[in-house]
């Protein structure tokens, strides 16, 4: 099945340093490259908490083709405080020198609107929170500080624990979760135009969860606003793979597609050459793009 959802604001644009990007989620899947600058990345352990190598790798993830980049100082999954302010001073930097360097669209993954703010002041478009709005100044801030911002179903806060989660259907839960919030967004004065929206695979989720949330996706983008999927190497894919997480890229691949056929318009990726070539030869597929050049049987 192929879903192509009723989005009601898919063009988005964003200023960038030599003018605007424009993505029309009508006919782009974005693929999102991810660097963080944390010493405990569930994914790569740190290998880009030094300032240098986190530029570094954002700024190869945009010249690899990536729309967009996701940079974060603090990870979801629980564990010891991290300071507002060593947050900032991880991602801040980071931001900063992408913005001047890349037309690429640039997100902040923070809970707190104190890092949104200052992070948008400094070019980034989009503040993308994993907790839901848990700081009630988030949304605010966004709207002040004329970004957009990702709306992420989860149940915890900030990094601490949420063993056991249940659900009587966790794709009816996350979409009326995800459709209050965006309310609370919206009447915050952060308009629908600037809005994004996440299941949240795997947080405060189980595998089971998770692997319903992709074959449902649909039910999610349904919502009409562009939805993200975050899918790359995930424990709900190393589980239904039994695959350890340097032998997850292909089941990743395969969830980021299918989440795309159901909807989904962007695939938040660690992998950006292997994701990027996978969604552009979605989008021909699905005749959202022309192949790059035609000489078979010409």
């Amino acid at each position: 099945m192929i879903v192509t959802p009723a989005l009601r604001h898919p063009l988005r644009r964003f200023a960038t340093r030599s003018g605007e990007r424009v993505i029309d989620f009508d006919r782009r899947i974005a693929v999102m490259a991810i660097v963080n600058r944390t010493p405990d990345s569930f994914f790569d352990r740190g290998a880009t908490f030094a300032l240098d190598k986190a530029v570094a790798s954002a700024v190869a993830a945009a010249d690899a083709g990536a729309d967009w980049v996701d940079i974060g100082g603090a990870k979801f999954a629980p564990g010891p405080e991290i300071e507002a302010a060593e947050e900032l001073d991880r991602v801040l930097p980071v931001v900063t020198a992408l913005a001047g360097a890349s037309d690429v669209v640039i997100s902040v993954d923070t809970f707190r609107a104190s890092v949104a703010a200052a992070c948008l002041a400094a070019g980034a478009h989009v503040v993308n929170d994993t907790t839901g709005l848990s700081d009630p100044e988030m949304a605010v801030a966004v709207a002040v500080g004329g970004g957009s911002l990702v709306v992420t179903h989860s149940l915890a806060e900030p990094r601490t624990p949420y063993p056991r989660p249940h659900y009587d259907d966790v794709v009816d839960e996350v979409r009326a979760f995800l459709v209050e919030r965006v309310e609370r967004a919206v009447d915050a004065g952060v308009a629908e135009s600037a809005l994004y929206i996440d299941p949240g695979h795997d947080l405060n989720k189980n595998t089971l969860h998770s692997l319903e949330l992709t074959r449902r996706f649909d039910e999610i983008a349904s919502i009409g606003l562009p939805a993200l999927a975050a899918v790359s190497n995930k424990d709900f894919v190393g589980e239904s793979l039994d695959a350890a997480k340097p032998d997850r890229l292909e089941g990743s691949l395969v969830a980021a597609t299918v989440c795309a056929m159901l909807g989904a318009r962007i695939v938040r990726m660690h992998d950006v050459a292997a994701s990027v070539a996978s969604m552009r030869m979605l989008e021909t597929v699905l005749g959202f793009r022309q192949p790059s050049f035609l000489s078979h049987n010409v």
